[in-house]
């Protein structure tokens, strides 16, 4: 009769030193394209402007909405690309 043995936890796959890496540099690269995205929106896009009914007028670069939609996906991204815990 056999018997087959439990694993261990030394036994475990535990990641290696490079998985960790490419976590770290794909969330590194999407960060990165996301705050490259803003740049080229400051520099290259149009303003976004606003005609009041009193006939005001009001002017915000199209970036501000980016940069702002851009700081919540980066903190996402930070905080899931650059987590260490054991589970991944």
């Amino acid at each position: 009769m056999t018997t087959i043995p439990h694993e261990s936890a030394m036994n475990r796959e535990r990641p290696t030193w490079s998985r960790l890496l490419i976590t770290e540099a794909w969330a590194s690269l999407a960060i990165t394209a996301m705050w490259m995205s803003v740049l080229f929106t400051a520099i290259f896009g149009p303003d976004i402007e606003s005609y009041g009914v009193a006939g005001d007028h009001t002017i915000v670069p199209s970036a501000v909405p980016v940069a702002v939609f851009a700081f919540f996906a980066t903190w996402v991204v930070a905080r899931y690309g650059f987590r260490h815990d054991p589970k991944s």
